[in-house]
């Protein structure tokens, strides 16, 4: 991507539409005067009077209990440095987010304008009784861990320095399964720590806690091994300190087992990796670049257990694998702090959770056929969503142990069950949509690159690799779109107008005559179709010169549709395509079908959207719960609008019979799961989360999805295509950027889906 072009739209990410990443939601109604007298004056000052006679009633009465202080002075951030407490902002914004989308808890961020112990420490002190929790960040050594303890010390409220404890968490977890991989102990490994900073600190006086021996462990700062002969060291790493004949990283890691790498990219050489012991364990951790090369350590040596921080490769050592969950279990039980029990108990979590089956989610997400512990899974996936469920339950359970937790939970079944609606009506399935795609990009055919906003979420799918766009259209109005834009990448510019391309239209003129002529069409049709974007387009998929492609953000849908039905088709034993919206609200992701194609199906069609709709579900890593509605429940009107929805679910419950599906029944009573449960406890739906609803024509789900989008200000995805032969896939007209990002997104990954399907065969 181009530097300037990057730098660009990371600054417009966060100025625009609003300046910041974060905001203050009310939680009550706040509609009527009688609602504004409730929250303030004068009914707000009951729950005054109860804090007054009995502080903890401040957990009972206001946000305090699901909020934490995100605080730092900007003395170490990122590895920017030093560069001040308001330049620290964004990113201290940026982990309020992180918060909020994994765990569920809310964030203010406080950056304080002070580099003395003393006075930050007094100034968070004073502001404490806002918050439930305190999360340090980006605060520089050794003035991290003297503010840590003495916070730790003088306050009642969780406190943790993620700098610190994070990767210490995350790195032990991963060590302990590494260990357990290549049959070593804890206790008799030699392990090498690059790095004295707050987090190498910290992640060796963890591992120390799960048995590393400190005459086993080497840490190294700039000037070499820290060795006790030095002068001025401080406490931390005086700690560390070896009187061993060792001075530099190549002498240390001699016939090391364990090397922890949280300094500088490219330190360590192959000559070093090679002097290691058999099966060495390697995390090299510096950010953006490791301390050796993934592919240069693999090449290198066959038998190393390998973890860096970055996504891109196998083993992510992320802190969000970490510092959501452990102050959401910390919160959940009021723990007074987070303490060493509570740290190892999410530390073993991670581990466990490690070696447990995967979800086909998780499997569907990192394009694998099934992740299993090993060399390249020692640790959870940061999309994994049963870290929500296991590590605050470990983390909760570990504060009760050990006497920290005021609130202790009695009831685990239902702390799981609050926990996982936490996080039911965050975007996660679209971060998980682009990073699927990012696994096995496809070649993506954009009908209609002369318009801006097309041309735009090529350049995104293209510089975020989600696909390697072809750009149909007049080539010089391509290319000044993409000077303006800085869109300088070497991409495919098809204008099916010009000259250049005459072979090829001939070509495919005469595939499409082959197909179409005894359905009217002549020779002549066929070359002259071929001048039209969305023809022509359709050719390149169907004939193998692109895997997909995305139209309509300009012209009417049954426009875009006609061509692709002709020239594409329908995929093997389907009828009649269909489409699907997928609505992101707050009750979670639900599919609604049909929205866009079939008018009024008759009930066996409408049999098959349903089952058409469940795989495409599945295809998300969902597991269906579909839903097919109508105006009555269950035999309630015997009119034939109902009737037809009842004779649908017949065909699906004979032909279909391990799809979870049901009805007819109305919209309220599919999404009320309480209602469902107490009124037709013999519902197949009873008990479920339905996420899939079937509507009995298009009038209802076109209206449905449109109004959902609109008054719920729910993302939409969509409409996505179901049943066609090749991945074809056409926009609203006027989508948005991200919604065309998305859609190219669902495009390559049906064709990843539609290419391991031929592949079986």
């Amino acid at each position: 991507m181009h530097k300037s072009n990057k730098r660009r739209e990371a600054l417009l990410y966060h100025a625009r539409p609003n300046p910041g990443k974060i905001e203050v939601i009310p939680t009550k109604k706040h509609s009527t005067q009688r609602d504004l007298a409730l929250a303030y004056s004068p009914g707000v000052a009951e729950p005054c009077l109860e804090i007054e006679k009995e502080v903890k009633n401040v957990y009972k009465y206001t946000s305090k209990g699901n909020l934490v202080a995100v605080i730092s002075n900007g003395t170490a951030v990122l590895g920017l440095g030093d560069i001040g407490p308001e330049a620290s902002k964004p990113v201290m914004e940026g982990k309020g987010l992180l918060f909020k989308i994994f765990a569920g808890i809310d964030v203010f961020d406080i950056e304080i304008d002070t580099k003395d112990v003393d006075a930050f420490v007094e100034t968070v002190k004073n502001i404490a009784p806002t918050f439930g929790g305190i999360n340090l960040e980006d605060i520089k050594a050794p003035e991290a861990f003297e503010i840590e303890r003495r916070l730790k010390e003088e306050l009642d409220i969780p406190v943790m320095h993620d700098d610190q404890h994070g990767t210490a968490i995350i790195s032990a977890a991963a060590l302990i399964n590494a260990l357990e991989l290549v049959d070593k102990k804890m206790e008799n490994v030699k392990i090498v720590v690059l790095g004295a900073g707050a987090a190498a600190i910290s992640c060796t006086k963890l591992y120390k806690a799960f048995g590393a021996k400190g005459s086993n462990i080497m840490m190294l700062d700039s000037k070499g091994v820290i060795r006790k002969d030095r002068e001025n060291l401080t406490p931390e790493k005086l700690e560390f300190a070896t009187d061993s004949d060792a001075h530099t990283l190549e002498d240390a890691m001699k016939n090391a087992d364990v090397f922890i790498g949280l300094s500088k990219a490219d330190i360590v050489t192959p000559e070093i990796l090679l002097s290691m012991a058999k099966n060495p364990i390697v995390f090299a951790m510096a950010n953006p670049n490791p301390e050796i090369n993934y592919d240069l350590a693999m090449k290198t040596r066959d038998d190393i257990v390998m973890a860096t921080g970055r996504s891109d490769h196998p083993n992510q050592v992320n802190n969000v694998l970490g510092f959501p969950f452990i102050f959401r279990g910390a919160l959940d039980v009021r723990a007074t702090k987070i303490n060493e029990a509570m740290k190892k108990a999410a530390v073993k979590a991670l581990a466990k959770l490690a070696k447990e089956p995967v979800p086909e989610q998780v499997n569907i997400v990192y394009n694998k056929t099934k992740l299993t512990f090993g060399k390249e899974y020692i640790i959870p996936k940061p999309f994994d969503p049963r870290l929500i469920t296991e590590i605050p339950p470990a983390v909760a359970k570990a504060a009760m142990d050990s006497g920290v937790a005021q609130e202790p939970i009695s009831n685990w079944e239902d702390y799981q069950e609050e926990l996982y609606q936490r996080i039911g009506s965050d975007d996660k399935i679209v971060r998980l949509l682009l990073d699927r795609a990012k696994n096995d990009p496809k070649k993506v055919v954009f009908a209609e690159a002369d318009q801006l906003n097309v041309l735009k979420a090529a350049q995104i799918a293209y510089e975020e690799g989600i696909a390697i766009p072809i750009l149909l259209g007049r080539e010089d109005v391509i290319q000044e779109l993409m000077n303006e834009i800085e869109f300088d990448a070497e991409v495919l510019i098809i204008d099916p107008k010009a000259d250049s391309e005459s072979s090829n239209r001939d070509r495919y003129a005469q595939h499409y005559w082959e197909r179409r002529k005894r359905n009217g069409v002549t020779q002549y049709e066929a070359s002259s179709k071929m001048r039209e974007r969305n023809y022509y387009a359709a050719m390149m998929v169907n004939l193998g010169d692109a895997d997909a492609l995305v139209s309509g953000y300009s012209r009417s849908y049954p426009t875009v549709f006609k061509p692709m039905v002709e020239l594409i088709g329908t995929a093997k034993g389907v009828s009649k395509v269909a489409t699907t919206n997928l609505m992101l609200t707050n009750k979670g992701p639900i599919f609604l079908s049909d929205t866009s194609i079939n008018i009024n199906p008759t009930s066996k069609e409408l049999a098959k959207i349903a089952q058409m709709t469940a795989v495409t579900a599945s295809m998300f890593g969902m597991k269906p719960s579909v839903a097919m509605l109508s105006f009555s429940n269950f035999g309630s009107s015997n009119s034939p609008e109902a009737q037809k929805v009842r004779d649908a679910v017949k065909y699906l419950h004979r032909f279909f019979p391990n799809l979870t599906v049901d009805g007819e029944i109305q919209s309220d009573f599919a999404l009320n799961k309480k209602m469902l449960q107490d009124t037709f406890p013999f519902s197949r739906l009873s008990g479920k989360k339905v996420n899939t609803l079937i509507f009995p024509n298009l009038e209802a789900a076109n209206i449905t999805y449109k109004l959902i989008k609109e008054l719920d200000d729910a993302l939409s995805i969509g409409p996505i295509m179901m049943g066609m032969k090749k991945p074809v896939h056409i926009l609203q007209l006027g989508a948005s950027v991200d919604e065309i990002v998305n859609m190219v997104a669902v495009a390559v990954v049906d064709a990843q889906e539609k290419e391991k399907r031929n592949a079986s065969l």
